[in-house]
């Protein structure tokens, strides 16, 4: 039996976000009350402990305290303790034990039973599992950060957002970016007029293989020992298990290798595609510096090989935001996908990347041959009356072109605050001493920004050519009705975000 969010209900509980920024926390949100684990390490519960949860999470959970381990797939919670062992010297671990930290196949019991021995969650499970446990996290008054992006669609994000407004815990969606400073630097660029009013911003992810593409439903394979498939699946739609979903085989020296590139998000049902995936690491920067709200209208205007089960893999979409305060009515241009094939991941390195077969805008490369600056597979460009500014992807320093412009206009002094330590650092800062709310909190900017990229999915259900028209208060496409069943999902039963 399956459950529909109910949006009626939802709207009734929610106030008028008409006028509500995606850059609201440029003031800073509200106070949080010092809590209680000030004078002490934070006990921690890592959900998730794949690729990124092991390398990314583990090692910054472990500086606090790691109590307990969940994931679906018991391989990865022991590859994930192993590897801290492993590394313990790097990490510079004291007498490391990890005898006493429980471990779990499915958090939901996790809550049930272990509610008292934990202050704060650190996940990093696939994205149709980032919305559930960060809910139950603030429900149960636990400080929660998710690896980016928070959530898999439109009603979560506002669901969220309103769960950690009316909460007193820190929250903070991992998009590395907001900690790094460049953000903050194109904020205070933009502020000091370093190109005038920004008429324009194209942004890309040029990336496909995993992040979309539509191929045939491989058939089904016995699960492997030690997975909890059903636990895995959690929200979406059952389907049997086969490895192209969870991960892949890649042949390397005549021998096969099982690496941790994971497909799954290139699924309708399980991802977000390229603008979730990777598109907050770009759009983190236009939203926090151009204070962006929400669209207005939405448009697909080329789209190559999508399907009902999978994101496209080439997209290029254009957003229209209205005006806010002092910045005019913006056009937001996205593109992503391509024909690069995934056989090493991008990451912030990624500037000087082969583009070949990268979608991205065409003035990145006008850009790269007028003023030879490799722009790379991921970035922005934010066009103004007065020059342009090119960023790269997390948190890249912003650079004017042309170089006349760039000499002739003075750096601002800093006015915005930097995040030593980035933001697992400003998490941790929040959760134990209370302050103003994280960088990507999701009541003042994740659940928001991601409720403004996620119209793009509604355009790309609508096709090429066909205009969405949104009704971001109310969270409706007013034009085209049958789009607003993507709005939310349907959830299997015990696993409803509500």
């Amino acid at each position: 039996m399956v459950e529909r969010l109910n949006r009626r209900s939802l709207l009734k509980r929610t106030a008028a976000l008409a006028g509500v920024a995606v850059g609201a926390h440029l003031a800073r949100g509200p106070i949080l009350l010092a809590s209680e684990e000030s004078r002490s390490k934070l006990r921690i519960v890592q959900i998730g402990c794949g690729g990124r949860g092991r390398e990314a999470h583990l090692p910054n959970v472990i500086v606090e305290q790691l109590v307990a381990v969940v994931d679906v797939d018991e391989t990865h919670t022991a590859k994930g303790l192993k590897y801290l062992e492993d590394n313990a010297k790097k990490f510079k671990l004291e007498n490391l034990d990890l005898s006493k930290v429980k471990t779990f196949t499915e958090y939901r019991k996790m809550f049930d039973t272990f509610d008292k021995e934990f202050d704060a969650v650190s996940i990093a499970t696939p994205d149709h599992q980032h919305a559930l446990p960060s809910l139950m996290a603030i429900q149960h008054g636990k400080h929660v950060f998710c690896e980016k992006p928070l959530t898999h669609n439109i009603a979560e994000a506002r669901i969220l957002g309103q769960a950690a407004r009316k909460s007193k815990v820190a929250t903070q969606m991992g998009n590395q970016g907001l900690g790094a400073g460049g953000d903050q630097a194109l904020a205070e660029f933009l502020e000091a007029g370093a190109i005038g009013t920004v008429t324009e911003v194209h942004t890309w992810h040029g990336f496909g293989d995993r992040f979309g593409g539509s191929f045939p439903r491989p058939p089904a394979e016995p699960v492997p020992e030690g997975m909890h498939w059903d636990d895995w699946i959690g929200a979406a739609p059952y389907r049997e298990y086969h490895d192209k979903i969870e991960r892949v085989k890649a042949k390397k020296k005549d021998k096969d290798v099982v690496e941790d590139r994971c497909y799954w998000h290139g699924y309708h049902d399980f991802g977000t595609g390229s603008l979730g995936g990777w598109g907050t690491h770009m759009w983190d920067a236009i939203g926090f510096a151009l204070k962006l709200t929400y669209p207005t209208t939405v448009e697909v205007l080329k789209m190559e090989d999508a399907s009902d089960e999978r994101f496209p893999m080439l997209t290029t979409i254009r957003f229209d935001f209205p005006a806010a305060g002092k910045r005019p009515a913006l056009k937001v241009f996205w593109y992503e996908g391509g024909h690069v094939k995934g056989d090493k991941d991008l990451g912030p390195e990624s500037d000087v990347a082969n583009t070949a077969g990268a979608h991205r805008p065409p003035l990145a490369a006008e850009i790269e041959k007028k003023y030879a600056r490799k722009l790379g597979n991921a970035g922005s460009i934010l066009v103004g009356e007065k020059g342009m500014i090119t960023v790269g992807s997390h948190g890249a320093a912003p650079v004017i072109v042309p170089e006349e412009r760039r000499k002739e206009f003075t750096p601002p002094p800093q006015t915005l605050p930097r995040y030593k330590g980035g933001i697992w650092a400003d998490f941790v800062r929040a959760a134990k001493a209370g302050g103003p709310r994280c960088v990507s909190d999701f009541a003042d900017f994740s659940g928001p920004l991601l409720e403004a990229m996620y119209v793009g999915h509604l355009a790309m259900r609508a096709g090429i050519g066909k205009k969405v028209e949104w009704d971001a208060p109310n969270m409706k496409c007013t034009n085209m009705p049958d789009l607003n069943q993507y709005v939310g999902r349907t959830y299997r039963k015990g696993w409803e975000v509500v």
